[in-house]
């Protein structure tokens, strides 16, 4: 009678081993392992690709933000893009947009009025606020990216926007398309995205006066 009962219970006991031997590996050395490796390899990356101002945390260079003026006390409305700053490309994560909490699109379909409409007034006001042509504005001026936090704008919306960030900020516009050139990077790999320019850092050196002016 004790014969089956022992069976089952040396199996239940070589199955609870397995499960704190595999939860032990799994669950312990093997995110010490990876977390290690990533810290001695990539300490920037590992730790967010955090970009520090007089030794304090002020973004991270893998997610976009808003580049906007402060809102007055009251306002209610969407907040003014800021013309002395080089603006990001749209986001729908979030209802101000760049919300890591939210990441995502609006998963409007190249069909949807809608999107059709929203791209429409979008392309007018980018014209306008950088006093191009509509047909000058680049697509990724007017559309997101698929979740909602990518900071790179693609090379040609940055130099559209040099005049104005220059004229803003009183600078030559060519010390400012310099600043841009020395922030373009490749493709991924050489062969992956497109060439274009994280806007978060491009900001942060434009902030910094003699970066712009070396």
């Amino acid at each position: 009678m004790f014969g089956p009962l022992a069976r089952l219970a040396r199996h239940h006991l070589v199955a609870l081993r397995m499960l704190l031997l595999f939860t032990a590996l799994t669950g312990v050395v093997y995110p010490l392992v990876v977390t290690g490796f990533a810290q001695a390899v990539f300490p920037g990356r590992a730790n967010g690709s955090l970009i520090e101002e007089h030794g304090r945390p002020v973004a991270s260079s893998r997610i976009g933000q808003n580049f906007t003026v402060p809102a007055a006390r009251g306002h209610r409305g969407p907040a003014a893009p800021d013309p002395g700053w080089f603006q990001p490309r749209p986001s729908a994560a979030g209802p101000a947009g760049y919300d890591p909490t939210a990441s995502g699109a609006s998963n409007l379909g190249p069909n949807s009025p809608e999107l059709v409409r929203t791209v429409r007034l979008r392309r007018l006001a980018v014209a306008a606020f950088d006093r191009v042509p509509p047909g000058r504005v680049p697509p990724d001026a007017v559309t997101a990216s698929a979740s909602g936090l990518d900071p790179d704008i693609s090379s040609g919306y940055a130099y559209e926007q040099v005049p104005r960030v220059a004229a803003a900020r009183g600078l030559a516009p060519a010390a400012v398309r310099r600043l841009v050139a020395r922030h373009a990077h490749g493709r991924t790999l050489g062969f992956l995205g497109s060439p274009g320019v994280n806007v978060v850092e491009l900001n942060h050196a434009l902030g910094h006066r003699s970066a712009v002016l070396r």
